[in-house]
């Protein structure tokens, strides 16, 4: 029997907690439950964890700050509970580093989709190295790239960013728009073809005979591997 995969869910309601616990173990997964940051932070750093669930309002700690300070731990995949549906909160969870994002109230068997989804597409993707073309700094919003410092305007960045934290990850026009964007339907698609080209002149700048990001045809971009 393959072993199962350990979920850390860092949630301080009892009940969410209880009806999480329950979904994943239901599919096989290992749930392991901590009410505080301060107590799931201690669980990470012993290692065997697979994936966080991370709810925002904890009683100790900004589940924002934890979020940035899990990220300095551990690569691990990290999906983010709210109670709040506002854009900016999800742009600021994933400029942390979470992998995805679901708002209160959610149906377990979502919850339990998105984890599946979160560990397929993080399956076997390299960890950032001290190696990488890029660092991103984020709580400066700064972007390096091959030692020198990229003036970016916010959705270039943004993007950026989105790339960056999975390199080979393909994502569409449309998810981008999702993902980046205050007010997503307020904006055409095309506006992301339009920052893609103003992100490749500023990376060609820095490094004229590379390009880093891949165009899918008809589908979206990537971030090329091996950087």
């Amino acid at each position: 029997m393959p072993e199962k995969q350990s979920i850390l869910i860092i949630e301080d309601e009892p009940g969410i907690a209880d009806t999480v616990t329950y979904a994943l173990s239901r599919e096989g997964f290992e749930p392991v439950w901590a009410a505080t940051g301060a107590e799931g932070r201690a669980r990470l750093e012993r290692g065997g964890i697979d994936l966080v669930i991370l709810d925002i309002g904890l009683p100790d700690i900004s589940g924002f700050d934890l979020a940035g300070t899990i990220r300095k731990l551990s690569n691990v995949p990290l999906l983010m509970l709210t109670a709040r549906s506002d854009e900016i909160d999800r742009v600021l969870g994933l400029e942390l580093g979470a992998d995805d994002y679901i708002v209160k109230p959610f149906s377990p068997r979502e919850l339990v989709a998105r984890v599946r989804a979160v560990l397929r597409r993080s399956d076997g993707a390299p960890a950032p190295s001290g190696g990488s073309a890029f660092a991103i700094d984020t709580d400066r919003r700064r972007i390096t790239y091959r030692g020198s410092i990229l003036d970016l305007s916010r959705y270039e960045y943004e993007i950026l960013c989105l790339l960056a934290r999975r390199p080979g990850w393909v994502y569409t026009r449309e998810k981008i728009m999702e993902l980046v964007w205050i007010e997503p339907d307020e904006s055409f698609e095309r506006t992301v073809d339009t920052h893609i080209k103003t992100i490749r002149a500023k990376l060609r700048a820095v490094d004229p005979g590379t390009d880093p990001i891949v165009t899918h045809r008809g589908v979206g971009y990537s971030l090329r591997e091996g950087l």
